[in-house]
């Protein structure tokens, strides 16, 4: 991608618009991939559901629900060819900022123990392992445990 597009990059609200090109990232991400009635499904609850985007194109998207105290990431992907250069980082400030301003105190989050380039991301943002849930994830094998993941948010100023 050419530099002037990714500079023009921003991340603003999913729209239900935007749901046919966030599922061509999905399918292309996950081999059991979310559907679009989920995606809607969060829009039409008030989830937080974000997207980073160029004009009317999507490179990634990220779903958040906020709790009293808490908040949850649901799903964050980036489109393959975006990967690697920060973009998974910069939303999830966005997501962790929304949490912060929303006045919760903890961010929690699930992922595979089988991609440890997210492993990585994440305990770099302050997230530690907290826990397992068995058998979370649907593999073409079976089943994929999953790794719970927490980050207090006490004393975190947003990242804007």
């Amino acid at each position: 991608m050419a530099a002037a597009i990714e500079a023009s990059l921003l991340v603003r609200a999913m729209e239900e618009d935007d749901l046919d090109r966030v599922m061509v990232i999905e399918e292309a991400s996950y081999e059991f991939c979310w559907t679009r009635r989920i995606f809607a499904d969060c829009l039409r609850v008030g989830y937080t559901c974000l997207v980073l985007a160029q004009d009317e194109e999507v490179y990634g998207y990220g779903v958040l629900m906020l709790g009293p105290q808490e908040a949850h990431v649901l799903n964050v992907c980036i489109a393959e060819s975006l990967r690697g250069q920060g973009w998974a980082r910069h939303l999830m400030h966005e997501l962790t900022d929304v949490s912060i301003r929303s006045g919760c105190r903890e961010l929690f989050l699930e992922v595979r123990p089988s991609n440890p380039i997210a492993l990585n991301l994440y305990t770099s943002l302050g997230f530690h392992e907290i826990g397992m849930r068995p058998g979370y994830y649907k593999t073409q094998s079976g089943r994929e445990d999953a790794i719970v993941m927490a980050m207090s948010l006490e004393g975190i100023a947003p990242h804007r």
